[in-house]
């Protein structure tokens, strides 16, 4: 931009901290038009300041020196595509963690205003999107949680298509007799009140219900998803602003469970065969179809094990009650005992917990069913560590098997996998290629066939998934959203629930999709960046497909034509940037976030020569996680090395390596890289992010044999924002072993 304008603030401690007197002069030498300082910047005249010079004309690109930029976002607001801007951190940097009238605290805000004028040279202004975009809602699967997003969605005013593969709606909740309590009073069964919310939905003006139906492909982004519908009537393409998919859970297989005698033992029965006996009004043994007289309800059944479901599905021990209130109500003579781990019953699920223990030929008892063996007739429960002893044998006619739930969600990854070694073997490139593809063809080929959605992505046809086949997101900060923007989760393919979190989540997911049209029609991004109405550009005259951004991107925003050139989606971008650090050639920016602009803050700060012994460090760090740490040290006044320079970065997985190797080569003797955390129980908003900037270091080592550099100048810490306190030992230490290794000798350079 041309017209760069500095505004100072020299409150909140800034002017008491460094001598400004110099610092108009500093701007000016770094790309700076116009200078202004002011006591309070974010007061109504500081801010009329800036816009008086933004409306005559004089300034088109604004960089504020003054407090963080996680804060005063609304008084420092300008509209991108008319004004480009940039936030300089004085008070956190310098005015809050440095010694007032230092000579290197000086020396560091004057570096800092060097740095924030020249990335503001490297803006540029935001294109307006101009995309169409349709506001209909799809949601996939009519059970409970589907029934809800559909009502919610229609409600908030938006067309609805409800498609659902069986040939009628209600999913497992509609082959059912009872319900749990979720109103007054709580301690007796209810009745199942799925057919009045079917019968709701189906009422519902401008609401779409078609059974029998499934996706055949989808293709696009938010805003404008062409979804290819298959049905009783053939097919029918429809366009589509944003997708719920809620096609529920299926329970674990009992055969799975030999021990229990699940597959093997006749009169061992799943939660969902007693249901249907007590649906039926028949309660009969498999094996002879008589009454029992004796149940025995085996919770956490391949549940919270290792060897088979490792987590808590979160319905079983309500459905066991509901089974055990439905036998004593409609089977007065039968006996029910009910063997847990934990029994679960949070809030106002005790009282129906209580109600059910008080009713006679009731028992429950604490223990861990080991072995349940077959004996004449009867079926034999060992326990072990239960109250009724260190080891006692219960025995039963019939045993129920509280499974756990498995998601009904196509295994994602490794339908991307089997996509991808297909490919390889048509393309017949060298036979070592072939038999390797061929292999993993082999071990994958079985889930083929599983497609849900059948995305038209490069990065595979479904979701991504964890480990258990439920949807991969930020479970912490977003657990609505996927790995897929504008596809939304919600059910018991979103996580383990009962029936009462399954309508809420219904419509936790329904303002998330309508959240997300709103979002694509003013062109912005989603959640983490959400607002944010910047777009990618692409100079592909230098692409060499290298597939770096198509791969790694966690969102697939990228597909790639039939050369393998990216083609990217801007509505399903978040603004994360992994593809502008993964790409090599550096064709990839960002209006205000870009190679050439962090790269001119490098070039910007000044490097001491060795024998004035002021190491110079860059701390790069990601906004998310370590720059609110950063902000909340600052907070606390704890002291921070006055020899380190902040940039801050998007996510550590949008750092390109090009920065590093520009930073040692002007002799900058250390770069700390500090993220969120990574793995499975990750914090990183952008899902792969830092895992990406941790094996991305790797290559780092390379450019530092190359420059005859130690590898000890460049580190990548993982940094919770709570982990605030750590930050001036981690600077500390930093500073320690970049004296050790000695100053870069590429100083002066």
């Amino acid at each position: 931009m041309e017209n760069v304008g500095l505004f100072l603030c020299t409150g909140c401690d800034i002017g008491k901290a460094v001598n400004t007197e110099d610092f108009e002069e500093v701007a000016t030498e770094h790309g700076a038009t116009s200078y202004a300082a002011h006591e309070c910047l974010c007061s109504p005249e500081g801010v009329k300041l800036i816009h008086d010079a933004i409306d005559d004309g004089s300034v088109d690109t604004v960089v504020i020196a003054a407090c963080s930029q996680r804060v005063k976002m609304e008084e420092f607001f300008f509209d991108p595509t008319k004004v480009a801007s940039f936030r300089v951190g004085l008070r956190e940097q310098v005015a809050w963690t440095q010694e007032h009238g230092h000579e290197d605290t000086q020396m560091l805000a004057e570096d800092l205003i060097r740095m924030g004028c020249a990335r503001g040279v490297k803006l540029e202004l935001t294109e307006p999107s101009k995309e169409t975009i349709d506001r209909t809602v799809l949601v996939v699967g009519g059970g409970v949680a589907g029934l809800n997003a559909a009502k919610a969605a229609a409600g908030l005013g938006h067309p609805v298509v409800l498609i659902e593969a069986e040939a009628e709606l209600g999913g497992s909740q509609a082959k059912i007799k009872d319900a749990v309590p979720e109103a007054p009073p709580y301690d007796r069964l209810h009745p199942n009140k799925i057919g009045d919310l079917i019968a709701e939905v189906k009422s519902q003006d401008d609401l779409r219900v078609l059974t029998g139906t499934t996706t055949k492909l989808i293709n696009g982004q938010p805003g404008q998803f062409d979804v290819t519908l298959s049905g009783p009537k053939g097919e029918e393409t429809l366009k589509i602003g944003a997708i719920v998919q809620a096609t529920g859970g299926k329970p674990y297989d009992i055969s799975k469970l030999e021990h229990l005698g699940g597959g093997t033992l006749d009169d061992v029965v799943s939660s969902t065969q007693l249901d249907s006996m007590i649906t039926e009004g028949k309660l009969k043994r498999p094996s002879d179809s008589k009454e029992p007289k004796r149940i025995v309800f085996v919770q956490c059944a391949g549940s919270r094990d290792p060897d088979h479901l490792p987590y808590c599905s979160a319905d079983c021990c309500s459905k066991t009650l509901r089974q055990v209130a439905a036998v004593h109500r409609d089977f007065p003579e039968v006996e029910c005992a009910v063997v847990y781990r934990d029994l679960r019953a949070p809030g106002q699920l005790e009282h129906f917990y209580l109600g059910v223990q008080e009713q006679p030929r009731s028992l429950f008892t604490r223990g861990d069913v080991e072995k349940v063996e077959g004996d004449n007739g009867k079926l034999k429960v060992q326990l072990k560590d239960s109250l009724l002893g260190a080891e006692v044998t219960v025995e039963a006619d019939m045993v129920v098997l509280a499974t756990g739930m498995v998601p009904n969600s196509a295994d994602g990854e490794s339908i991307r996998i089997l996509t991808d070694a297909k490919a390889v073997i048509e393309k017949n490139e060298s036979k070592t290629q072939v038999e390797n593809a061929t292999k993993v063809v082999e071990e994958h080929q079985q889930h083929e066939g599983t497609e849900i959605l059948n995305l038209n992505y490069r990065q595979g046809p479904d979701l991504p998934t964890l480990s258990y086949a439920f949807a991969d997101s930020h479970y912490i900060c977003f657990p609505y959203e996927t790995r897929r923007t504008g596809i939304y989760t919600a059910g018991t393919v979103h996580a383990p629930m009962d029936v009462a979190q399954a309508a809420e989540d219904g419509w936790g997911a329904a303002m998330k999709a309508v959240q997300c049209i709103v979002a694509a029609e003013n062109g912005k991004a989603v959640h983490p960046r959400a607002g944010d109405a910047s777009i990618a550009s692409f100079f592909l005259q230098r692409c060499t497909q290298c597939k770096r951004c198509t791969e790694e991107c966690p969102f697939g925003a990228i597909n790639e034509d039939e050369k393998g050139t990216p083609e990217y989606n801007l509505l399903r971008c978040r603004r994360c940037g992994i593809c502008l650090g993964a790409c090599p050639e550096r064709i990839i920016s960002f209006p205000e976030y870009s190679v050439d602009g962090v790269g001119n803050m490098i070039k910007a700060m000044e490097v001491p020569e060795e024998d004035e012994e002021k190491p110079r460090m860059v701390a790069i760090m990601c906004e998310n996680d370590a720059l609110p740490a950063l902000d909340e040290a600052a907070a606390r006044r704890l002291k921070l090395s006055p020899w380190m320079r902040i940039i801050p970065v998007r996510c550590l997985g949008a750092v390109n390596l090009v920065w590093i190797a520009d930073s040692l080569s002007r002799g900058i003797d250390g770069l700390i890289l500090i993220g969120c955390k990574k793995g499975d129980d990750y914090q990183c908003h952008y899902i792969k992010g830092s895992e990406l900037a941790a094996t991305r270091m790797e290559n780092v080592k390379e450019t530092l044999d190359r420059l005859s550099l130690e590898s000890e100048r460049v580190k990548i810490v993982e940094l919770a924002r709570d982990e605030y306190d750590r930050l001036p030992q981690i600077f500390e230490e930093f500073a320690e072993t970049i004296e050790e290794v000695g100053p870069n000798p590429y100083k002066g350079f």
